[in-house]
């Protein structure tokens, strides 16, 4: 059924994935580990993405748009040397950065992230 929406990994208050029309929403990643520095958060952030993308049938290959968000935008550079090694060649998404409040205080990065199903 193509406008079925099915939600996974579902509590009272957020569906950690949403698919809709062949289109993968994740709700905001973050480290598993706030203690950690600004790339450790980050590779632990965007490994968070890899298995919550694979369990919905996407990939990294398949992301159309990401939003992330930093605490403090000086980070940047240290998130981004992460985020260039990550995604693969040519399969660059459309992105947006910001700086934001985080939910946590430890926490320096979340992304937000929309992909396409691998075979639909």
């Amino acid at each position: 059924m193509k406008n079925a929406i099915k939600r996974m990994e579902t509590t009272p208050r957020m569906s950690r994935i949403v698919i809709h029309n062949d289109i993968v929403y994740l709700c905001g990643q973050v480290a598993e580990d706030g203690s950690q520095p600004i790339g450790r958060q980050t590779e632990s952030m965007l490994a968070r993405v890899d298995a919550l993308l694979i369990k919905a049938g996407s990939d990294r290959e398949h992301i159309l748009s990401a939003t992330v968000y930093l605490k403090d935008i000086r980070d940047f550079n240290a998130m981004n040397e992460v985020w260039d090694k990550w995604v693969p060649e040519g399969h660059t998404p459309a992105r947006a950065c910001l700086e934001a409040k985080a939910a946590r205080e430890d926490l320096l990065v979340e992304i937000s992230v929309i992909a396409a199903i691998k075979n639909p």
